[in-house]
């Protein structure tokens, strides 16, 4: 199967979907692989470092003119006439982004095969953890940036100063993004919160990440509560496929201290806090409530080094498998079918079908496979 590995076009986003060694490694399985010119150059790859794992260097319409194209993120409108049908793996948040992407797929019958609901045996979700994990530990960093006065923040250090710890981090969530928050506000001897729904793991998270975390059962008043006097609010929701429910209300924000800082990670999916919009790493900010919002839609973007190899890494058996296997290849494990969000101008999940108010235009996998 001819592969493409287009460059990024995301703003600042210098991630590119394939290393050298994951290009290699399909070339010597027999695929070939055409790398657009500077994919790779953000993070690091030259050209001629793709040139002596075997790929052919190309233009952007080449890279995209082929069966099966690997990318980071979702195609934007300009790349929209590139779509031709072929399979397309990457991340996509169908319903996070403008409905136009998802009828420009359907449109031109593109196989859109999503990062982060495709699904392992166990029901986990293994390529969007690692980028999980990056924006997670990102979080509280970014966080405490934008907290500086300089920056329009309340001044607030998260932190101890000799043995004293300072600023409240209150993390909404407690999956990838969540535990890696928790453990990079702790490490920074922060006061930490993580919101979860499940009281019995509250003793595992403490044992996995810090004693000194404090696991509180998320419930609207709870939320509210903790609210009014977080330095830092970390939104880290995911519904797996649908759009992320807006935990945090505007009235909650309202109460928050002025100059503290929210961090929406769940941005991809529409955000799980009612006032934050998307932005980007040009612009990454704004103020609601005299709260600064980051909501950046790419956060790993801005590691691009470290994301790259830990999304080849994560990734890579994956686009062996649909190189070797083309279709079929989803009808043989349903959790990887639960990747395909489009296919021959169907919506094949349910919950972007329902996000996007286009139930209409769905079908399941196996029905349009059989």
């Amino acid at each position: 199967m001819r592969l493409g590995v287009p460059k990024e076009i995301k703003d600042n986003e210098n991630r590119v979907a394939m290393t050298p060694a994951g290009v290699a490694r399909l070339i010597e399985a027999g695929h070939p692989v055409r790398v657009e010119h500077g994919a790779g150059n953000g993070c690091g790859f030259a050209d001629d470092d793709y040139v002596s794992a075997g790929a052919q260097l190309c233009d952007r319409a080449a890279a995209w003119d082929t069966e099966l194209v690997v990318k980071v993120k979702e195609p934007l409108e300009s790349e929209y006439g590139f779509l031709h049908g072929q399979i397309v793996f990457t991340y996509l948040h169908l319903a996070g982004v403008p409905a136009a992407l998802t009828e420009a797929l359907l449109a031109s019958r593109t196989t859109a095969v999503a990062y982060e609901t495709t699904e392992d045996a166990a029901g986990r979700l293994p390529l969007l953890a690692p980028m999980s994990a990056v924006a997670g530990s990102m979080a509280p960093i970014v966080g405490s940036y934008h907290l500086a006065r300089f920056n329009g923040g309340r001044g607030m250090l998260l932190g101890k100063v000799l043995g004293q710890p300072y600023g409240r981090v209150m993390i909404v969530g407690d999956g990838v993004v969540g535990r890696h928050a928790a453990s990079v506000a702790t490490a920074m001897g922060a006061e930490v919160y993580l919101f979860g729904l499940n009281a019995e793991l509250g003793p595992a998270l403490k044992a996995e990440i810090s004693q000194d975390l404090n696991f509180v059962i998320s419930t609207r008043e709870s939320l509210a509560e903790h609210a009014r006097d977080s330095d830092l609010l970390i939104g880290a929701v995911l519904v797996e496929g649908a759009r992320a429910p807006h935990l945090i209300s505007a009235a909650m924000v309202a109460t928050m201290p002025k100059g503290s800082v929210i961090v929406d990670v769940s941005i991809d999916q529409g955000g799980c806090v009612e006032t934050s919009r998307p932005t980007s790493h040009s612009e990454p900010t704004f103020v609601e409530h005299g709260v600064i919002h980051y909501c950046v839609t790419n956060m790993p973007g801005a590691y691009p080094r470290t994301s790259t190899f830990a999304l080849t890494d994560a990734t890579l058996p994956y686009v062996s498998r649909i190189a070797d296997s083309g279709l079929s290849v989803f009808s043989e494990d349903a959790g990887f079918g639960n990747g395909v969000n489009t296919l021959d101008g169907f919506l094949t999940c349910l919950p972007v079908a329902e996000a996007l108010g286009m139930q209409d235009r769905y079908r399941s996998l196996s029905e349009i496979l059989a």
